[in-house]
């Protein structure tokens, strides 16, 4: 009696664990989907600070895609040195706005917009921008009142700039007195690049040295280049599900990185 109530359990006991295990491999299978998927094509990044007002803002949940230059070690979460360089490399344009991993610490994903190539010299003279001595264009637009942090607003003079390539955008600017309104010399090496961000009086970028901003960036840190706004939220909490929908900017939806 003993033996056969045994053998009688054994085809469920089989037909369970069987059903486990497909259930692992169809987890496992869309994970290594889902990774190579990250690495080869799509990268998901949200916007986590102020530093490329009025185009992206803080909240936006941004599509960048990593095929544009090609791969590299830090294309792979965590960047392990499984190779050297690029592969399939392709060289970024000027106003490209693009992710990397900080070279300071090559781990902190920072996003801004490519100004300088390697070989130019980039200067800032009273908050204008000079590539190889030749001023970029860039045409005043209406201020516009803007929250810059604490509660406190302001009117914030914008205007549109257009680099030698015809690529056009548009940039905050707090007035004359920034930090890196009145900076340059800065040579950009070769095998580098020259980054800075829109909101250019509340962004730490290549105007400062690699100690204590970002620096030159090198062609190995580029992880791709940001190209739509899937989401966007104002100051969503993930603890508090109702300011998904509350604190949502539909208005960004699918909103093209310009």
């Amino acid at each position: 009696m003993s033996e056969h109530t045994q053998e009688s359990h054994r085809p469920e006991k089989s037909g369970a664990l069987h059903e486990t295990v497909e259930v692992v491999k169809t987890v496992v299978y869309a994970l290594a989907i889902a990774l190579v998927l990250r690495i080869l094509l799509f990268q998901p990044f949200t916007i986590p600070s102020a530093s490329m007002v009025p185009n992206l803002l803080e909240g936006d949940y941004v599509i960048v895609t990593k095929y544009s230059y090609g791969w590299s070690r830090y294309s792979i979460p965590f960047g392990p040195p499984l190779f050297q360089g690029r592969i399939f490399d392709h060289a970024p344009q000027r106003g490209d706005v693009v992710v990397f991993k900080l070279p300071r610490d090559n781990r902190t994903d920072y996003v801004k917009r490519l100004i300088g190539l390697p070989g130019d010299r980039i200067d800032v003279k009273g908050g204008v921008v000079y590539i190889n001595g030749k001023m970029v264009r860039r045409e005043p637009l209406p201020a516009v009142m803007t929250d810059i942090g604490y509660g406190i607003t302001r009117n914030v003079a914008r205007y549109r700039e257009t680099l030698p390539n015809g690529k056009s955008y548009v940039v905050n600017d707090f007035g004359p007195d920034g930090d890196f309104d009145d900076v340059g010399g800065y040579i950009v090496p070769e095998g580098h690049y020259f980054f800075m961000g829109d909101n250019r009086d509340n962004s730490l970028d290549s105007r400062a040295a690699q100690a204590v901003g970002v620096g030159y960036v090198p062609a190995v840190n580029l992880e791709g280049k940001a190209q739509i706004i899937l989401l966007s939220w104002d100051d969503a909490s993930l603890f508090k599900p109702w300011t998904w929908v509350t604190r949502a900017r539909p208005s960004r939806f699918f909103h093209h990185v310009s």
